[in-house]
């Protein structure tokens, strides 16, 4: 029996973590998935029919590789692995504290070079996929991101830098950088009628993104048929960080 592909996801029970889940599952792989809720990942694991999971912090990096490499042991090898975990900070610099500021960058910056160390120790003899979470906010200069545009422009430069490492031992990296997306993350700017109006303004494909957008490119980015591709960050966000205006009718 040919051996099904096997991939852990980070931050695998929020809207992208989660919708990423549901198409690496529903494209016959096995799927790990490892959060900080219990209750979440156990409802998550149901739904995918008894997935592996594992409550721990992805800002440690001993946590991930623990997980990483007990997931390897018990279905003899990890083929991807994908940091779904982050956060989202809109404030000026002068106004974000300094707990902000390093929350900001453990959620995001942390957790990505966990993955990529974590990655590297299983699949330095058999190869595989890393995919990690940049932004459109580290592309294009964006008001009241600062934070989080400096943690995100850290993982495009992980992205390009552990690509070159690892190119030689078949294991690839990449990125993705989404726009805003409908997600619980981002509630508190989706749930409120102006701020979702300007920033839906700011997406020249006039609407923001949907989960299963970015858990297509994800799931193919770490699939076999993406395997001459390393290196990259993929904008997945309507146009926000390439293009300029809106589309007339």
């Amino acid at each position: 029996m040919e051996r099904q592909p096997v991939y852990v996801i980070l931050g695998g029970t929020g809207g992208i973590g989660s919708a990423v889940a549901r198409k690496l599952a529903s494209d016959g792989a096995t799927v790990a998935l490892a959060a900080r809720r219990s209750d979440r990942l156990e409802q998550m694991a149901n739904e995918l029919g008894g997935a592996p999971t594992e409550v721990l912090d992805a800002t440690r990096t001993a946590e991930v590789e623990q997980f990483v490499r007990s997931v390897s042991d018990a279905h003899d090898g990890v083929d991807g692995i994908v940091n779904c975990v982050g956060s989202i900070l809109l404030k000026a610099a002068h106004q974000t504290k300094d707990d902000e500021w390093r929350q900001t960058i453990a959620a995001n910056l942390d957790t990505a070079f966990a993955t990529v160390r974590a990655g590297a120790k299983v699949m330095g003899r058999s190869g595989g996929s890393i995919v990690l979470m940049a932004s459109s906010a580290a592309l294009v200069g964006l008001p009241s991101h600062e934070a989080i545009a400096a943690a995100k422009a850290g993982v495009v430069g992980l992205t390009r830098s552990a690509a070159a490492t690892y190119a030689g031992k078949g294991i690839r990296v990449n990125a993705v950088a989404p726009g805003l997306v409908d997600t619980p993350m981002s509630a508190a700017i989706t749930g409120n009628k102006m701020m979702l109006k300007a920033s839906t303004a700011m997406h020249p494909l006039g609407r923001i993104g949907k989960p299963e957008e970015v858990a297509t490119v994800i799931a193919w980015l770490l699939s076999d048929t993406s395997g001459w591709v390393t290196g990259q960050v993929i904008g997945i966000d309507g146009g926000l960080s390439t293009a300029r205006g809106k589309a007339s009718a």
